[in-house]
Parts: C-alpha cells; structure tokens; sequence
C-alpha cells in the first residue's frame, strides 16, 4: 500500500468504527441514559441523517478547496463530535451528536475516493479506493468487537473517546503523508448538478440503495438469526461478528481487483447475483451452524466487495462532479441500510422467522441486479461537459 493511502485508511477505520459500534452499545446506552433500546436505536438513524444530508452538501461547500484541505476539515468535525458524543450529558444531546458525527462521513469517503484514484498507478484506481475502505473492514474485524467489549465493561463514554483518538491520529497523518493535490474543479455548483440529470447516475444510486440493502437485511438481524435458528448461544454473537468481519476484508481485496479486471457495472451485476444466491442459502440452510458459519463469511465478504465498484462506476459516470457523485453513493449506500433493515424487519413484525429478512434480501439484491443490467444495455454515459454547460449558463 502506498503511505499516501495510508491517512484515507486510518480515516475509514474511525469512520467504521463508529457507524457499526452502535449495534452493539444500545443496551448500554439505553440503560445508562434511562431510555428503552427502541429510543436507543435513534440514535443510529440519527447518524444515517447526518449521512445523506451531510454528503452532498459538504462536498458542494467545498469543492473550491484543495482535497487535503477538504479531509483535515472533515475529520476535524468528525473528531470533534465524536469527543462530543464521549460527553453528552443525555439522550437529546446524543441524538444532536450522533447527527453531526455523521454529516462527514459520506463526504469523507466521496473525496478520499477521487484522491485515492488519482494518486492510483493506471489500471489500479479501484483497488486504490479498496485500500481506503479497507479501514471500514478492519473496523467491522477489530475496533467494533473492541469498543462493545470496552462499552459492556467500563462505560459506552470510553468507546467514544476510542473513536475520537482515531480521528486526531488520522489528522496528524493527513497533515504529514497526503499529498497536497491541486483543486481539480472544473465547473460550478450548476454544472455540478448536472449529474442528478443523468440516468446513469440515477441508476447507480437505485443499484446502491436497493441492491446493498440485501445486505443489510441481513446482517441488521444477525444476531437473533443465530441465536434463534442457528442455535448458537448469545455469547458466540461477538465472534461470528468478527468472522464477518474477516469476509469483509478479505471482500475488500477482491472487490478492488475485481473492479479494475472487469467493467465496474458488470463486477457489481456479478456481485449482486452472488449476494442473492448467498442470502437465499441463508434462508434455507441456516439451521445447520457449520454451513451457517460459512455463510456468515461469504455475507460479509460480499458486503464490502461491491463498494469499489460502485464507487468506481459513479466516479467514472460523474465527469466533472466526481466528488459529488462519490459522496452521493456513500449517502446511498445509508439509504440501502435503513431500507433493508425495515424491509427486512416487516416478516418479522409479521410473526415469521428471522430467516425471513434474509429472503427479503434476496428480493432487494435481485432488483439491483436489473438496474445494472437496465445500466450495461445503455450506451456509454455521457455526462454534460462542464465546459459546455458554462458556455450555455453564459
């Protein structure tokens, strides 16, 4: 990996970290501030919020600076409310905090995207992107397992403060090892906006938001679907959390590799067949703990693997609003977690099983498998040339 990408990845993993740890500290939180789990899991849509509003609206903001000026802001505003977060004195101070800890993250990883693929050697740019995102997988494998035991033994605060660390570390190493990029904006915010004209653009948004909730109807009820029909017991969660974690990174690599070998839209086609057949094995088999246990890995490994791809696939479709088009996909892929897990959640209010928002998954994946085939038989994307767009607004 090159030190340059190494800050990107530090910055994944303090942003994964405290977007997944969540799952795990509710009954904490809700027992330390006097409020039920219900109310607890605010504070996760809360941080989703903060998510879609904060991607595109900060990148907009900023597109006239430099990137690395871009990122240290950004992960200053994300140290800050996580710091924030470690001292909220109650539930509504929180619920504000958890919002605001959100509004960079897509952002961050919008622009860590383009300037990971420009200091990409040719034919790379992908797996370079996969390297930023391999900080999210190393936080699903070691500091998310970390912060819940820290949260479960000590005090959820602790956590936190972990989270924040990350982000003074990842500024330090912004500041030392990303090189100081040129601004590369071509036009303005109205040429920008140019890209939520465009089908293909669309497309990939309908492909990340319906096609990866697959995914996150599963794994939002993970924990019941092994213990009630795995039958393992509430102890083991925790490690099968963390062999989840192990797909995901190995996911990561081939994600990457897979993105820069094939078309993007085809690797994520690929991709999405795969989560589906996956999940429909879930529903089927998952009485049976070894195969259950085999299919925790390949989820999770799935669960990553497309996000190169995709990132790669609206990058190269947004021609003069790529930081735009990667913070929108980021703000997808938040709008994918809260659509599978109330789809999936629906068999379940229902009184079926809790294989059953596997199914769903099936379904959601499904459906993003047609949007990318509706996207391969399309022509080449072609975007409004910003130049062109100018000329037209003069």
């Amino acid at each position: 990996m090159k030190k340059s990408l190494f800050p990107l990845m530090l910055g994944g993993l303090g942003i994964g970290t405290t977007e997944f740890v969540m799952m795990g500290l509710l009954p904490d939180i809700a027992r330390d501030l006097h409020i039920t789990i219900p109310a607890a899991g605010h504070l996760i849509s809360a941080y989703a919020l903060g998510v879609v509003v904060g991607a595109p609206l900060l990148v907009m903001m900023s597109s006239n600076y430099p990137p690395k000026k871009i990122l240290l802001a950004l992960m200053l505003i994300f140290t800050a409310f996580n710091t924030f977060s470690a001292f909220a004195p109650g539930h509504l101070t929180l619920l504000l905090a958890r919002f605001f800890a959100g509004l960079p993250h897509g952002a961050f990883f919008g622009v860590g995207s383009v300037v990971a693929s420009r200091l990409a050697d040719k034919g790379k740019q992908a797996q370079a992107i996969s390297m930023m995102f391999a900080g999210l997988t190393i936080a699903n494998l070691a500091t998310v397992p970390l912060g819940t035991w820290v949260g479960h033994h000590f005090l959820w605060r602790y956590t936190f403060g972990i989270v924040a660390a990350i982000g003074l570390i990842t500024l330090v190493f912004l500041k030392l090892w990303l090189p100081a990029l040129p601004v590369n904006r071509t036009g303005n915010a109205r040429s920008e906006l140019q890209l939520f004209k465009s089908t293909e653009a669309w497309l990939i948004i309908l492909i990340t938001a319906i096609g990866t909730g697959g995914l996150f109807a599963w794994i939002s009820y993970i924990a019941p679907l092994m213990t009630e029909v795995s039958r393992f017991s509430s102890n083991s969660v925790s490690w099968i959390l963390v062999l989840a974690g192990f797909g995901m990174v190995v996911g990561n690599v081939i994600g990457g590799k897979l993105a820069d070998s094939f078309e993007p839209v085809k690797a994520c086609a690929a991709l999405l067949v795969a989560m589906a057949v996956t999940l429909l094995a879930v529903y089927f088999l998952s009485g049976n703990q070894i195969v259950s246990l085999l299919l925790t890995f390949i989820a999770g490994a799935l669960s990553i693997a497309l996000a190169s791809p995709i990132q790669i696939l609206m990058i190269n479709t947004a021609k003069g609003a790529e930081m735009l088009g990667a913070a929108v996909t980021q703000a997808s892929f938040n709008i994918g977690n809260a659509l599978g897990a109330f789809f999936g959640g629906l068999p379940i209010a229902a009184g079926l099983g809790f294989n059953w928002p596997a199914l769903v998954g099936v379904v959601m994946a499904l459906v993003g498998v047609l949007f990318a085939l509706v996207l391969i038989k399309r022509p080449k994307p072609v975007m409004v040339d910003v130049l062109e767009e100018r000329e037209l607004v003069a």
